[in-house]
């Protein structure tokens, strides 16, 4: 029998059963011993966002209470007023009972300390606390920012789609116009607008609220009144509160459309010209398999990153439009907070919007891995 490794098979490799290779191979099967026996990448990219976002909650609490008390004012004049300002005892009493005759690294030891517990500390104002204040208003907001967020998602994605596939004809030019518009308009403007155009004027729209005061409301669930309808079998109030809300949530939807439907276009018209796209063209896939499977997929991610931050800014930025239709939201709540310097109240409502825009950037991380298989592995 021959020596040669080859003899009695195919040739050999060259190198092979060198070091080098035995090293490669050794490492190689260890490495794939640890995939199978340790745990899967995808959820070791979600303990790490978590991890991450953790850390950042508490920056934001940092942040928040440093913020909040190097606003200028005099929360006791704001709070007792200026004749009270005349009697120290009375000050000195107001503070104690507020703790801020403390130091500032001991005022925010306490407010971990509280964080840790759920307490939030008591309204100046409500004189109830922040985090009831806070459950009978976030509910509002949110369901304000979802349904706008919702609607753009569906309107920006469909209309970027469409410019893409027509790109430089009639149809594109004249959404890249809406695009256009919805971006430069301001939205408190056109809030205003709305309110004179379709209720005032038309009254084909409701008024204010959140849904008809004759009715009432549903028994609280989720705090979202169209939710609570259904759970409650209340059509009425169902079909009223969608009425109330379309309006609001069109207007703050309008920037979020075209901003979309600038970004999808882009997207899209990025993805058209791979490689891939075209040998599955040339392959004779059907339009709508290439669209769906290939286009869309590859095209989701810059569009993810985009909804989710339009979604936080929607959830931060409604106090005008909150305020134009009487919406008992998030943003009056901030306001009103803040211009009597009830601190408590806008750090709570800080927090509330800061631990919003790390949830939605969660969420955007584990879409990418959800989609990009490379994301995760990487």
């Amino acid at each position: 029998m021959s020596d040669n490794p080859g003899a009695a098979g195919s040739p050999p490799r060259p190198g092979a059963g060198s070091p080098v290779e035995t090293a490669e191979t050794a490492e190689t099967a260890a490495a794939g011993t640890r995939r199978r026996r340790g745990v899967h990448p995808l959820a070791r990219f979600l303990i790490r966002r978590i991890l991450i976002a953790v850390l950042l909650a508490w920056g934001i609490t940092l942040v928040t209470f440093l913020l909040t008390n190097l606003v200028p004012g005099d929360p006791v004049a704001a709070n007792l007023g200026q004749r009270a300002l005349g009697d120290p005892a009375i000050v000195a009493q107001w503070r104690s009972e507020h703790g801020l005759d403390k130091p500032l690294w001991q005022q925010y030891a306490i407010y971990l300390q509280g964080l840790v517990q759920g307490d939030l500390g008591t309204s100046q104002q409500s004189h109830r606390p922040v985090s009831q204040d806070l459950a009978e208003f976030v509910p509002a907001t949110l369901e304000l920012a979802g349904a706008a967020i919702l609607i753009s998602l569906v309107l920006g994605v469909a209309f970027g789609v469409v410019a893409a596939l027509r790109r430089d004809r009639l149809s594109d030019h004249v959404l890249r116009l809406v695009s256009l518009i919805g971006i430069s308009v301001p939205t408190f403007w056109l809030a205003l607008v709305a309110f004179y155009v379709f209720f005032f004027r038309l009254q084909i729209t409701p008024g204010s609220g959140r849904v008809d005061a004759a009715l009432g409301s549903a028994p609280a669930v989720t705090g979202l009144q169209t939710v609570d309808a259904l759970l409650a079998g209340r059509w009425d109030i169902f079909t009223s509160a969608v009425g109330h809300l379309i309006t609001p949530a069109l207007v703050l939807a309008l920037y979020t459309i075209g901003l979309l439907t600038r970004f999808t276009r882009s997207a899209v018209l990025e993805v058209l010209g791979q490689d891939y796209v075209r040998a599955a063209r040339a392959k004779g896939l059907p339009g709508r398999v290439i669209l769906f499977r290939y286009v869309l997929r590859s095209a989701l991610v810059p569009i993810i990153t985009v909804a989710g931050l339009a979604f936080g800014s929607l959830l931060s930025g409604t106090v005008l439009v909150e305020a134009i239709f009487a919406w008992p939201g998030v943003g009056q709540y901030a306001y009103k907070s803040a211009t009597s310097l009830d601190l408590p109240a806008v750090m709570g409502v800080g927090l509330v919007v800061g631990v919003v825009y790390l949830v939605i950037n969660l969420i955007v991380d584990v879409l990418y891995g959800v989609i990009d298989p490379r994301v995760r592995l990487q």
